[in-house]
């Protein structure tokens, strides 16, 4: 029996689907393509400062970059005033380079190299310490102002975590701290947390709050927290994700291959996004006393927060082209003009399920269901980019186009490579829809 996992109507989307602009860029660019939706990024920030000034916190929104390469989301936080999460010394460069202020960068990771630690300090950016020697490094490097730093804390809901400090490190990076007087402006406390449940997050942001105020007491500002990433995306209706889970198994896909519930992302999340977030704001760390809201008031603590994903649903979709398909017993094998490596699910041994969209010019058509599996265009066995049988309205043929809904969050370039010499997919902006007109468009770089 097929299943369908349709993601949620996208009236912006359609339109742009409808306009025929898509079948133009395929055949003008020669190959599979990514498009943005950038006002959907300045929506998804507005909710979340929305949030944020709901519940009468003082707030910071820095988009985890990592999240896509494109530079037009960085443009839009260096328009906003919003900041910019770092990784790298590229990637602080990037934000740089597109207008972000120093001071509006935080730079996360582990083990940090020596030239991204000097930078950033230069920059005035906003340094996330995941151990004692990059501390160690980081006091000696140095500078003309004070090295802003946030140390980061081990979370002991997650005792496998590489990241963070646990409590005998903690202690002795605040005492570090207070050592290297003026040299170290000691700002507070994040965490990488795996997952996306609300209580973690919110419990553990209550044990950072208190850890601010014992860090006053060493004479440290303590003023702020980050509670990181980690707000879920809500792609696809709860009705049809259920059934997925309940009834999917190996006859659902190419080759037979078995995928466990837990293989996949969360592609179904009653509270997501902005709403997550006021749901961690409302919470009671520890599941008694005030909400995290009214304690971060309280002690006077600002939150930072480090949406990617969340930023960037709606904002863009990939889009390929059909090369040919054959028929095997009960489906078939649509080949599309790119590979796996750009929908980046297969990192993870998994699938990118918000099943495709098919275009086609072709008129007239008897629509008879088709099922098929979606291949990539390199010579590995392994290459599909959908192991699932789809259920598309029609057979597929050459020329047609499979757009991927809202992909712009990881799945674009987190795993991308010009296997087989094969060109990177370009990101094309489109940023000027309305229903009278066509929609405008332009190369992101």
């Amino acid at each position: 029996m097929a299943l369908t996992l349709p993601a949620h109507p996208d009236a912006l989307a359609e339109h742009v689907h409808a306009s025929g602009l898509l079948s133009e860029l395929a055949h003008g660019l020669g190959g599979p393509f990514h498009y943005l939706l950038p006002e959907r990024f300045d929506a998804n920030l507005a909710a979340f400062r929305a949030a944020l000034a709901d519940a009468d916190v003082e707030g910071r929104v820095y988009y985890a970059k990592k999240a896509n390469k494109a530079a037009v989301f960085v443009d839009r936080c260096a328009a906003a005033g919003a900041g910019v999460d770092v990784a790298s010394l590229g990637e602080l460069r990037e934000a740089l380079g597109h207008g972000v202020r120093g001071e509006d960068l935080v730079v996360t990771g582990p083990a940090k190299s020596e030239e991204l630690l000097r930078v950033a300090a230069r920059q005035g950016a906003l340094i996330a310490v995941d151990a004692l020697d990059e501390l160690d490094r980081l006091i000696a490097v140095g500078g003309h102002r004070p090295v802003r730093v946030l140390l980061r804390r081990h979370p002991s809901a997650q005792p496998r975590s590489r990241f963070g400090l646990d409590d005998e490190q903690l202690h002795e990076a605040l005492r570090r701290c207070a050592a290297a007087g003026e040299r170290v402006r000691m700002e507070g406390f994040g965490f990488h947390l795996s997952g996306y449940e609300v209580g973690p997050r919110a419990d553990l942001a209550g044990e950072l709050v208190e850890l601010c105020l014992k860090a006053r007491v060493l004479g440290l500002q303590a003023d702020r927290i980050s509670i990181g990433g980690g707000f879920p995306v809500d792609y696809v209706p709860a009705e049809a994700w259920n059934a997925f889970l309940a009834e999917q198994g190996p006859a659902h896909y190419h080759a037979e291959k078995a995928f466990t519930a837990s293989d996949f992302y969360p592609y179904h999340s009653p509270v997501a996004g902005a709403d997550a977030l006021r749901a961690i704001l409302a919470a009671s760390p520890g599941g008694q006393g005030p909400s995290l809201a009214k304690r971060l008031r309280e002690a006077g603590v600002m939150l930072l927060l480090e949406p990617g994903r969340a930023l960037l649903d709606g904002a863009g979709s990939s889009v390929f082209r059909i090369q040919g398909v054959k028929d095997r017993a009960g489906y078939g094998i649509a080949t599309v003009d790119g590979t796996s490596l750009s929908l980046s699910e297969q990192w993870f041994n998994s699938e990118y399920l918000p099943e495709p969209v098919l275009l086609t010019e072709r008129d007239g058509d008897a629509e008879v269901p088709y099922p098929a599996c979606v291949g990539g265009a390199s010579c590995l066995d392994s290459d599909l980019l959908t192991w699932r049988k789809v259920v598309f309205p029609t057979r597929p043929q050459v020329g047609d186009l499979l757009v991927y809904p809202n992909t712009a969050g990881y799945q674009m370039d987190s795993n991308e490579s010009p296997f087989h010499e094969l060109p990177l997919p370009p990101k094309v902006v489109i940023d000027r829809i309305d229903g009278a007109g066509r929609p405008r468009w332009r190369l992101d770089r």
